[in-house]
């Protein structure tokens, strides 16, 4: 059992429950079922996002065009959907998960080939898609009545007692914790991130690594441009801005060590759905926006200091160990 609560996740999980608990107290219908599966559907677009920052962030790397990505994406999809109704709606998914995709090969050539830094690359990338949307939509909104009902309707469907949306997230989580713990992929990022060097002693590339990694990022923010827009049912220029600092939030609050090879699918997601439901606590108990913003900054500013502590911690017990272990044979000598 104290093994147990030692664990990351299992300390956050306990975190998220007492916050629920204790926000009940000020708003009554707050931890009722129907709430709290409208937190994880409202949340289920961050899940995403911070998934798909998850995997670059496990390679020592960071993608800070996530959110300039969906936006520039979700902007091509809708205008395709509002230029050409009659397109099917999943070959509208699949372009936007391939633009999604193409952008992240960009930002994963510039890290892989040129070997440029990666909070260089997307800082950079950022400021290009969000551009980019600009142009190619004119500075033009595309509302609701644009839009076809299908395009529209099929996220907020409900199967099951919850929306598609949700599923769509639930289903993303499964796929990325078995492509993270089974194949070779996963294993690579791991490697790549925690030791570079041992990496490629053991024959992983790591730099087609994260250059994978980037692409899989891209991937899943075009896969979340749809589910955005349609949600929303409007596409603009500034759609999901600052989701980026989102999404590596909750990867930090999940347990992710920035220094990368740490983390897990399931930190991830607790951390996505702790700053959801602070989002939508904070509002309901009269705090100000701008408060909340220093609230977000001060749990990320703590979860930071709390995985340094963790890792120098793990360190020292290492160097311990090492320690014992080398006494005796010192000893026989």
């Amino acid at each position: 059992m104290s093994r147990l609560l030692k664990k990351r996740e299992t300390l956050l999980f306990i975190i998220i429950a007492i916050m629920v608990a204790a926000f009940s107290t000020r708003a009554q219908d707050f931890a009722t079922p129907g709430n709290l599966a409208a937190i994880f559907n409202d949340t289920s677009i961050l899940i995403i996002l911070a998934l798909a920052q998850m995997t670059v962030i496990l390679t020592k790397s960071i993608d800070l065009s996530v959110a300039a990505n969906l936006a520039f994406t979700g902007m091509a999809i809708a205008m395709m959907n509002a230029a050409y109704p009659d397109l099917p709606l999943i070959v509208l998914i699949l372009a936007a998960i391939l633009i999604g995709a193409f952008l992240g090969a960009i930002n994963g050539f510039l890290v892989w080939a040129l070997e440029i830094p990666p909070i260089v690359v997307t800082l950079g990338t950022l400021t290009i898609y969000r551009g980019m949307a600009f142009v190619l939509s004119g500075g033009e909104w595309v509302n609701a009545h644009q839009m076809t009902p299908t395009f529209l309707n099929v996220p907020r469907t409900v199967v099951l007692g919850m929306p598609i949306l949700s599923w769509a997230a639930i289903i993303i989580v499964a796929l990325i914790y078995m492509l993270l713990k089974y194949t070779q992929f996963g294993r690579s990022t791991y490697a790549a991130g925690g030791n570079p060097t041992a990496a490629v002693y053991a024959g992983i590339d790591v730099g087609w690594t994260k250059f994978l990694a980037f692409v899989l990022s891209g991937a899943l923010a075009g896969l979340a441009s749809y589910l955005w827009v349609s949600r929303y049912a409007v596409a603009y220029v500034d759609i999901a801005n600052g989701f980026e600092l989102d999404s590596v939030a909750a990867c930090v609050i999940g347990g992710i060590s920035i220094a990368g090879g740490v983390g897990s699918v399931i930190g991830t997601v607790l951390g996505a759905l702790f700053l959801g439901v602070i989002k939508n606590a904070l509002p309901v108990i009269g705090i100000s926006p701008f408060t909340q913003m220093a609230i977000s900054g001060t749990v990320i500013i703590l979860a930071v200091v709390f995985n340094a502590r963790r890792e120098r911690n793990r360190g020292r017990i290492i160097l311990r160990d090492k320690a014992a272990a080398e006494t005796p044979a010192e000893v026989a000598a």
